[in-house]
């Protein structure tokens, strides 16, 4: 009696196979790849750097075989290898239709040279990089991208509102950190506690900005509490008896400035600047604000 038990149960599994086996080759492709083809490509993206030509003549290489003969992870590789492609996603959609959803790069600034940083916070190369406008240049390390993507964002909320803006932030391989701004100034901030000298120097600004009529060239932080400043060369030098009886007037002077005689409040704000003794610059004079 067992051995008839165990002979129908036998005989059901082998029905159930072959009754199984067809309906999985089917939908896996494994015969009649060639059924139910697929005739037509949906496509949805922005287009801003990739073309619908684009796309199509990537994916359509991929679309030879039946609907369920498709492998859609092919058609994902194959789109997302263009060069503006940040990722793909693919269905299909019973009878005969592919859906492709494309999301293209978006640059969110320029990384040592001829690289881009994307709004995630990755790096890629696409050609004709030169030509995007408006993109801030950073650069350093590689493995150092996320600490310059903090920092430029860390500094642009400290000069919100003070008219400063910022063009370029570079981290040195010895860890010293620069910005350069619009106007073409550069800021050295130096190794350690950069972000803490950075937010100094807005809170002075206003009252720099307002004696000279060019922003300077170079501004120096790497001070415990203070900085220099140096203004770049006029374009038409003064008279020679003006550089020497009046140096003040000298747009290439060096200045050393100790932030702390600048607070809103502070009665030593009416004092004149005093140099710093480890300032990098000659200071040829001081001047009260």
């Amino acid at each position: 009696m067992k051995s008839g038990v165990a002979t129908r149960l036998l005989a059901w599994g082998i029905a159930l196979t072959l009754v199984a086996l067809p309906i999985l080759g089917v939908l896996n492709g494994w015969f009649a790849s060639d059924r139910w083809p697929v005739t037509r490509l949906s496509v949805s993206a922005e287009f801003n750097h990739v073309s619908a030509e684009q796309i199509r003549a990537a994916a359509q290489p991929q679309l030879g075989k039946g609907f369920f003969a498709l492998d859609l992870d092919n058609v994902r590789d194959a789109v997302a290898k263009l060069p503006w492609v940040e990722r793909a996603e693919v269905r299909k959609r019973w009878p005969d239709t592919v859906d492709l959803l494309i999301y293209e790069q978006q640059p969110y600034a320029r990384w040592s040279g001829q690289r881009l940083v994307n709004r995630q916070g990755r790096l890629f190369s696409v050609a004709g990089a030169d030509g995007l406008q408006g993109l801030p240049r950073l650069a350093g390390p590689d493995d150092h991208l996320d600490d310059v993507l903090r920092f430029y964002a860390d500094s642009q909320r400290e000069f919100s509102g003070s008219g400063l803006v910022i063009d370029a932030v570079t981290l040195s391989p010895r860890g010293g950190w620069r910005i350069e701004l619009v106007s073409g100034s550069v800021i050295e901030l130096g190794r350690t506690d950069a972000q803490a000298r950075l937010q100094r120097f807005p809170d002075v600004w206003p009252r720099l900005a307002g004696s000279h009529p060019q922003p300077p060239a170079y501004v120096d932080l790497r001070y415990a509490n203070g900085f220099s400043m140096r203004w770049a060369a006029p374009a038409e030098p003064a008279p020679a008896g003006n550089r020497e009886s009046e140096t003040g007037n000298d747009p290439q002077r060096t200045f050393a400035f100790r932030t702390s005689r600048f607070r809103h409040g502070d009665p030593s704000s009416s004092r004149s600047l005093a140099s710093l003794a480890d300032s990098p610059f000659p200071i040829p004079d001081s001047r009260s604000l």
